[in-house]
C-alpha cells in the first residue's frame, strides 16, 4: 500500500481521530525523575551513553536533535491502526504530509505545510541549567526555528517535586550585559555562577508558566506538560547543575559555526527587554482559566480549562469529564490530546490511563484529533461511576477559541 493509502486507512479507522504510539526520548545530560510511567528497568534501555529516557514527546514530528547517536526517527511519533488482525504503524509527519488540511485543517497547512507544535513531557529529577531557546532570526542562522514553549504541571505526574521544584526565570533587575558576559566566558572554569542573576520561584502543581524564545530560564524538577513550537534548539548558559559539569558544546549548541567563540553572538540571543521583566511572575505565571462558564460546564457533566494560553505559537486545555457523564466537546481547531486520569471512550476509541508502560509498548492513552472532527465535536464517555476522566489537549498556532 501507499502512504496515502495508509493515512486514509488510520483516519477512516479512527473516524477522524488518529491513534499514537508513546515516543520516547532521552537526554543524555539528564537524571529520570521517573514519573512518566515508563517501567522501571526501560529508563536507561537505549544504554548508559545516550542518558537516561527523560521525556515523552506528544503529538511530535519534529525530530529529536541528539547529536551523532541519536536513533532512527527519534522524538517522531507514529500513527498506530489496523492492517488485518495486526497493528501498522506510520509517522504522523508522512500522515500529514499526505493528508494535508483534511487533517490538521487548511489555515495550519496553507501557512504552516506541517504541524508546526509539539508537546512534551519532561521529567527530570534535578533542575535544568539556565538556559535559553533562540528566536526565529537567530534559530534560521543554524535552518532551525525558534522555541517558544510553555509548562503545566500535571498533579497527576507530580506526587513528589523532584530534587529541586523551582524555576529560576530571566534576569534581576539591574543586571548587565558584562555580567553576564563574564559568566559565559566563565564558562569552562567550574561554576560560572549565572543563576547569581536571576530568581527563582517555587513550582505549584494545577499551574504553569510561559517561556518566550530569548528568556532564559533553568526548569525546575517537577515533571512538566510542555507544549512548543515545532523546534529542538536551545543552549546551556550554566556551566554546574547539582555538581554536574555541563559540556562546552552546549553553549554553543545552536551557534552557527562561523561564530562559535563569539560572546557578544551568546549575548545577542538573549532578549534583555523580557529578561529584566520587572513585572515577571505577572506576566509569565499562568493560572487554569474556564473556557465557558463554569455553572453551564458543570451542569453538561465537565469542566474545561485553558492552561497554556499566552503564546501565539501553540495553546493548550485541561478536559474533566465528571464520573458516568457523557459529553460532546466542540473546538474549531485540530489538536493532539493525552489522558492523565479515568478510562472511557473517546469516539471510536476505547481510553485508557495506564499505570506502566513498557518501552515499545502501544497505549490506548494519546491521540490526534482532526479539525473536522474536533469542528464536529468529539463524544466522551466517562465508564467508571467514580473517577474522572482527564485529558490535556494541545494545539498549533492561531487557535479561533483562544479569547480570554
Amino acid at each position: 500500500m501507499e502512504k496515502l493509502s495508509l493515512a486514509a486507512k488510520a483516519l477512516d479507522q479512527g473516524k477522524g481521530i488518529l491513534r499514537l504510539a508513546p515516543t520516547w526520548v532521552p537526554r543524555s545530560f539528564c537524571v529520570p525523575g521517573r514519573r512518566i510511567k515508563l517501567h522501571p528497568d526501560d529508563y536507561y534501555v537505549l544504554g548508559g551513553q545516550r542518558g537516561g529516557i527523560d521525556e515523552r514527546w506528544l503529538s511530535s514530528t519534529t525530530p529529536a536533535k541528539n547529536g551523532p547517536l541519536t536513533g532512527e526517527n527519534e522524538g517522531l511519533s507514529a500513527v498506530v491502526f489496523k492492517d488485518g488482525t495486526k497493528d501498522g504503524q506510520i509517522l504522523l509527519k508522512d500522515v500529514i504530509d499526505e493528508l494535508k488540511g483534511a487533517l490538521i485543517g487548511d489555515r495550519l497547512w496553507n501557512e504552516h505545510q506541517s504541524w508546526p507544535m509539539y508537546s512534551k513531557f519532561f521529567d527530570n529529577m534535578g533542575p535544568l541549567p539556565h538556559h535559553v531557546h533562540h528566536n526565529d532570526e537567530k534559530a534560521a542562522l543554524i535552518g532551525q526555528r525558534g522555541k517558544p514553549e510553555a509548562y503545566y504541571f500535571p498533579p497527576q505526574l507530580n506526587n513528589h517535586g523532584g530534587d529541586f521544584p523551582y524555576t529560576f526565570m530571566g534576569l534581576s533587575p539591574g543586571t548587565t550585559r558584562a555580567q553576564i558576559r563574564e559568566c559565559l566566558v566563565n564558562f569552562t572554569k567550574g561554576d560560572n555562577k549565572i543563576t547569581n542573576y536571576s530568581q527563582a520561584f517555587r513550582l505549584e502543581p494545577g499551574t504553569g508558566w510561559d517561556v518566550p524564545p530569548g528568556l532564559l530560564h533553568a526548569p525546575g524538577s517537577m515533571c512538566t506538560y510542555e507544549p512548543q513550537k515545532a523546534s529542538d534548539v536551545f543552549a546551556m548558559y550554566q556551566s554546574l547543575v547539582n555538581e554536574a559539569i555541563i559540556p562546552e558544546e552546549l553553549l554553543w549548541n545552536g551557534t552557527p559555526k562561523e561564530s562559535i567563540g563569539d560572546f557578544e553572538q551568546l549575548l545577542d540571543v538573549i532578549d534583555w527587554e523580557l529578561n529584566l521583566d520587572p513585572y515577571i511572575h505577572q506576566n509569565r505565571y499562568m493560572q487554569p482559566k474556564p473556557v465557558w462558564s463554569l455553572e453551564e460546564m458543570k451542569a453538561a457533566g465537565y469542566i474545561e480549562n485553558w492552561i497554556c494560553y499566552k503564546s501565539d505559537a501553540f495553546s493548550a486545555k485541561e478536559l474533566t469529564v465528571f464520573p458516568g457523564a457523557t459529553v460532546t466537546i466542540k473546538d474549531s481547531a485540530a489538536y493532539g490530546m493525552i489522558l492523565m486520569q479515568g478510562h472511557g471512550k473517546m469516539g471510536v476509541w476505547d481510553i485508557e490511563t495506564p499505570s506502566l508502560i513498557r518501552y515499545g509498548q502501544l497505549t490506548n492513552d494519546e491521540f490526534f484529533v482532526s479539525e473536522q472532527a474536533a469542528m464536529e465535536g468529539v463524544t466522551i464517555v466517562n465508564a467508571s461511576a467514580n473517577d474522572p476522566i482527564v485529558m490535556l489537549k494541545h494545539f498549533g498556532p492561531g487557535n479561533p477559541d483562544l479569547v480570554l
